[in-house]
């Protein structure tokens, strides 16, 4: 008996070798690639650097592109690479509709699209609607205009409180540290109106409530699609249309849930029309065809309403974040889980699984931790409690094997196949992150897990490039890490992920089904069947016995020395070592006879 057919069986008649099944979620019949898809988020600045200046570029991409698609992955995400004073790494854009000279030009991305399309790679770009640059020729001219004109009504300007309007129009917060508003100085010389910036002063909010607003931005991604992008990231995509009035907010600025304030009643984020916008959206790529995707950057709490994002005539994927910050707390992970496939699938979506991204600690550093462990977001500096980086690639390895085998999409960030950690000595006077100057360093920001990739261990820059030293330093170890010294070694990091990718793709774990092997979920271990695969992670400090089957793949090489080695298992054979995953093969018909 199939674990589909567990679904419509009763309780009793679902036990197997492995104890009762708990079916949650079916096998997924739906057309469509992204519903499967591993996608790999590039970081331009950090990937490769051609030309020499330091900063990774567009050349750089296309000339790697092959290595990615020789990890059998399925599409590139790629973050902005758009004009911008890069203020905030190009998430402040003055213009959407072209290609900022440090990455190269328009020509440079056709040739990349053109590699990506020779190598069967689809090419996913990141759209920033909620905020641009104040170098933006629009919010220029709301600058030289007054108050109350067309070009402000692009803008949320407002007047200020107090006598003189020298208070901010509300108590909203930015992300970055500080209040989310700042003052502006009239075309006379006299102190003005207010704009709202959820972020960076130099990123002012767009005002969706002006139609002006939306026809732009229907424009840029006509822009992009005729340049046979295949769909479109949105960055803090819940964010873009404010509640009428602009009431205060005592909650975080994040928006997420806290005492007394909870999160869906953040007046900033998740309001109603925002779905209208996005389901004009999706009609615009279902013009290009059935392939163009858009995947919402939506931290929206509590999860089931993330199913909102992704009802079959508006967004075709939304991030999970609960599941990046579940750490490897085997309870909270079920319960993320179960809650995200109910949720998705009572509007016909899948789901998508992430550990890592630009925004947050890399996975190989947040579990080198016993107890402490970083705040995503904040960095690690050189005075932080430190992590044990061998504890973390092989926790990393591990708890990226347990995400490989979840049925939906996968997202990977760039470095992760090759257990990178975070950059954490890396010089205040160096740090680039807006967070740490607006807190006055208080929060590092995000600079340590942006640092540039090593690709080739005996050249300059571990192979970043050639010339200039890389815009953020590397750790010493990523020379031993770079890509050419694991893929010659058998047991590397590196190697796993392509053994994990391509056992995904042959056994259609992405299209598959999820049943809870109860015998196996335990406090400290947790385990599912997709289809014929058992998947079992142990993350507790006691090997466990392994379930009856045939061992198809396990997280647990112990590296030593350069990270490079395989050393002995503690515990080989029948048992699952503490901190390791494993896919089994299990025979369900044997079982249940």
């Amino acid at each position: 008996m199939s674990v589909d057919s567990a679904l419509a069986a009763p309780a009793e008649l679902a036990g197997t070798l492995t104890g009762p099944l708990t079916p949650v979620h079916p096998e997924d019949l739906v057309p469509g690639w992204w519903r499967s898809a591993v996608i790999y988020q590039v970081y331009p600045r950090s990937f490769r650097d051609l030309n020499g200046d330091g900063i990774g570029d567009l050349a750089g991409i296309t000339a790697e592109l092959p290595k990615l698609a020789d990890l059998d992955i399925d599409a590139v995400w790629l973050s902005p690479f758009y004009r911008s004073p890069q203020r905030d790494a190009g998430y402040d854009v003055s213009d959407y509709c072209d290609v900022d000279p440090l990455f190269g030009t328009l020509a440079d991305f056709n040739a990349m699209m053109a590699e990506a399309t020779r190598l069967g790679l689809r090419m996913i770009v990141d759209l920033v609607p909620n905020h641009c640059s104040d170098q933006h020729v629009a919010f220029q001219a709301a600058l030289a205009a007054s108050a109350g004109s067309p070009e402000r009504d692009h803008f949320i300007f407002r007047d200020g409180l107090g006598t003189f309007g020298e208070e901010p129009p509300n108590n909203w917060q930015s992300h970055f540290g500080g209040p989310a508003w700042s003052r502006i100085t009239e075309p006379d010389g006299t102190p003005g109106q207010w704009y709202l910036h959820l972020f960076d002063t130099s990123q002012p909010d767009f005002n969706w409530d002006n139609d002006a607003v939306h026809e732009e931005f229907e424009r840029v991604l006509r822009f992009w699609l005729d340049r046979g992008v295949a769909g479109f990231r949105v960055d803090v995509a819940h964010a873009l249309v404010k509640a009428p009035g602009l009431p205060e907010w005592g909650g975080r600025a994040d928006g997420n849930s806290c005492d007394g304030y909870p999160g869906h009643d953040a007046p900033m984020f998740g309001q109603p029309a925002l779905h209208n916008i996005y389901r004009r959206w999706r009609q615009i790529l279902s013009e290009y065809g059935p392939d163009r995707i858009l995947c919402a950057e939506a931290n929206v709490d509590p999860l089931p309403r993330l199913a909102d994002w992704v009802r079959p005539d508006e967004m075709h994927q939304a991030f999970n974040f609960p599941y990046l910050h579940a750490g490897l707390d085997v309870h909270r992970m079920r319960g993320i889980i179960t809650e995200s496939l109910t949720a998705l699938d009572s509007v016909g979506a899948p789901s998508t699984w992430v550990l890592s991204n630009h925004d947050v600690v890399r996975h190989a550093t947040r579990f080198g931790y016993d107890g402490h462990a970083p705040r995503d977001g904040d960095g690690i500096g050189s005075f932080d409690p430190q992590p044990d980086e061998v504890l973390g690639r092989s926790r990393a390895a591990a708890a990226s094997m347990f995400m490989l085998g979840l049925p939906g999409g996968a997202y990977l960030y760039q470095g992760e196949e090759l257990g990178l950690p975070d950059g954490i000595n890396i010089p205040d006077n160096q740090r680039q992150d807006p967070t740490f100057a607006r807190t006055g360093g208080e929060r590092l920001g995000r600079d340590g897990c942006r640092v540039p990739l090593p690709w080739r261990t005996a050249e300059p820059h571990a192979g970043f490039g050639d010339g200039a030293a890389p815009w953020l330093p590397q750790p010493e170890s990523f020379a031993g890490l770079a890509r050419d010294a694991q893929a010659a070694s058998p047991a590397s990091h590196l190697n796993l992920y392509r053994r994990m990718l391509a056992e995904r793709r042959a056994l259609g774990l992405g299209r598959g089904s999820l049943a809870w092997a109860e015998a196996w979920c335990t406090d400290t271990c947790l385990a599912y069947v997709n289809g014929t695969t058992l998947v079992l992670l142990n993350a507790g400090r006691e090997s466990v016995e392994l379930p009856a089957g045939r061992v198809l793949i396990r997280s647990g090489q112990r590296e030593a020395g350069d990270g490079l080695e395989s050393a002995e298992l503690p515990d080989s054979g029948h048992r699952l070592s503490p901190g390791e995953a494993v896919w089994l093969e299990i025979n369900l018909e044997d079982a249940e006879s």
